[in-house]
C-alpha cells in the first residue's frame, strides 16, 4: 500500500469553497446598499458640509467613499472565515469594544449632543458601541451552545453578565437607542438559543422598569417620548422636515441633486437620509430600500433556521435580526412613526464606524451561514 502524506488545501481550494457556500444574493444585495449609500451620499452630504462650515463641500463624500471601500473589505474579509475563527474575532472585538467603552467613560472621550461615545484620533471618530453589539451577539450564541456539551455550566450566567455590563457601559454615555438595539439583538439570540419562559418574564419585567426609569431620569428621553406623544408642545424641526421632504418626493422624486430641503436638516447625511431619498427619489426609491433590507433579513433568517448546529444557528440569527431592527428603527424614524433616536441607516448613512460596525455584523453572519463553515 503507497501512503500518501496528507497536506494542507491550498488557498486555491479554500477560495473556491468560499465561493461555493457562500450566500452571494445577501453579499450583492449589502453591495448594492452600499452602492445606494455612494449616491445619496452625493445628494446630501455637500450641503451639510457647506452648513458645517468645511471649506471642501466634498468633504464627507470622499470620506464615505473610503468608509464603503473599507466596509466592503471588512464585509468579504469576516464572510471567509470559518465558525471558530468568528467565535475568536467576536472575543477579541468584544473585550477590546469593553475596554474602549471603559475608557471613554474614564477619560471623557469626544463629547456631541450631550452624549460621550466617540474616541478621537487622527481627524477620525471610533464608537466603540457599533462594533460590541455583533461580537456580543456572538459570543451569546456560542456560550449558551455549550449547555449541550457540558450542562452544569455557568454559560447563561456568564452571558447574562456579559451582557449587563455592556448595557451599562451604553447607558452610561448615555445611549439609549444603542442600549435598545442590543437588547433586542441579544433577547433574540437567547431566544432561539431555548430561552426559559422564567428567564422570559425576568426580561419583560426588567425592561420595563428600567425603561421607566430612564425615562423619569433623563431629560432627553423624557423629551423625545413627550415630543413624539404630543408634539405641538415640544420642538420637532427634525422630524418635521423629514416628513416635509419625503412628502414633497411623492412617487418619483423630485430628481438626483433637485432636493431643497436638505438644506435645512442638520443629520440630512446621517440619520435622516433616508428622508433626503424620498425627496429626490419618491417613494417607489424608498420602498425598494426597504425590500432590499427585508431581503437580505428573510434570506439571512432562513438559511440560519437551516442550521443543526445550535452556535451559528443563534448567533446568525441575532446578527440579521441586529441588521434588520437597525433600519426599520431608522426609517421609522424617519417617517416618524416612533420617536427620534439617533441611529443611522446601515451601510447608506455617513458614518465611518456605523459603516464598519454594520460590516462585521453582516460578514460574520455571512461567515456562520456559509455552506462548509466548520466548527
Amino acid at each position: 500500500m503507497v501512503e500518501v502524506a496528507l497536506r494542507p488545501r491550498s488557498s486555491k481550494a479554500f477560495l473556491l469553497e468560499w465561493q461555493r457556500g457562500l450566500d452571494w444574493p445577501v453579499l450583492i444585495a449589502a453591495t448594492v446598499l452600499l452602492g445606494v449609500g455612494l449616491m445619496l451620499s452625493l445628494a446630501a452630504a455637500p450641503s451639510a458640509a457647506i452648513r458645517i462650515g468645511y471649506d471642501d463641500p466634498y468633504f464627507f463624500v470622499k470620506r464615505h467613499v473610503l468608509f464603503a471601500a473599507a466596509a466592503l473589505v471588512v464585509l468579504i474579509g469576516t464572510s471567509l472565515l470559518d465558525r471558530v475563527w468568528a467565535r475568536r474575532l467576536a472575543a477579541l472585538v468584544f473585550f477590546v469594544s469593553l475596554a474602549l467603552l471603559a475608557y471613554i467613560l474614564i477619560s471623557g472621550g469626544h463629547e456631541a449632543k450631550g452624549a460621550r461615545r466617540w474616541l478621537r484620533f487622527a481627524g477620525f471618530s471610533l464608537q466603540p458601541s457599533e462594533f460590541v453589539k455583533p461580537a456580543l451577539v456572538i459570543l451569546t450564541g456560542w456560550l449558551l451552545a455549550q449547555r449541550q456539551l457540558y450542562p452544569n455550566g455557568p454559560w447563561a450566567t456568564i452571558t447574562l453578565v456579559f451582557f449587563v455590563v455592556t448595557l451599562g457601559f451604553l447607558l452610561l454615555q448615555p445611549d439609549v437607542g444603542q442600549s435598545a438595539l442590543l437588547s433586542a439583538a441579544f433577547i433574540i439570540t437567547f431566544f432561539v438559543s431555548g430561552l426559559p419562559m422564567r428567564l422570559a418574564a425576568i426580561f419583560a419585567g426588567a425592561g420595563t422598569a428600567l425603561s421607566a426609569v430612564l425615562f423619569l431620569t433623563l431629560p432627553h428621553v423624557r423629551a423625545r417620548v413627550m415630543s413624539f406623544i404630543n408634539p405641538t408642545d415640544y420642538d420637532t424641526y427634525q422630524i418635521d422636515k423629514a416628513s416635509e421632504a419625503i412628502g414633497r418626493g411623492g412617487l418619483f422624486g423630485v430628481g438626483p441633486g433637485e432636493g431643497k430641503i436638505k438644506t435645512a436638516l442638520p443629520d440630512a447625511h446621517t440619520d435622516f437620509i433616508y428622508a433626503v431619498m424620498g425627496e429626490e427619489f419618491g417613494y417607489l426609491a424608498a420602498v425598494a430600500v426597504i425590500f432590499v433590507f427585508g431581503f437580505i433579513v428573510w434570506r439571512g433568517l432562513k438559511r440560519a433556521a437551516r442550521l443543526n448546529d445550535p452556535y451559528p444557528r443563534a448567533a446568525a440569527t441575532g446578527l440579521f435580526a441586529l441588521f434588520g431592527l437597525q433600519a426599520a428603527i431608522n426609517i421609522a424614524v424617519n417617517v416618524s412613526l416612533i420617536p427620534p433616536k439617533g441611529m443611522t441607516l446601515p451601510f447608506i448613512s455617513y458614518g465611518g464606524s456605523s459603516m464598519l460596525g454594520t460590516a462585521l455584523t453582516l460578514g460574520l453572519a455571512l461567515a456562520l451561514t456559509r455552506r462548509g463553515s466548520w466548527s
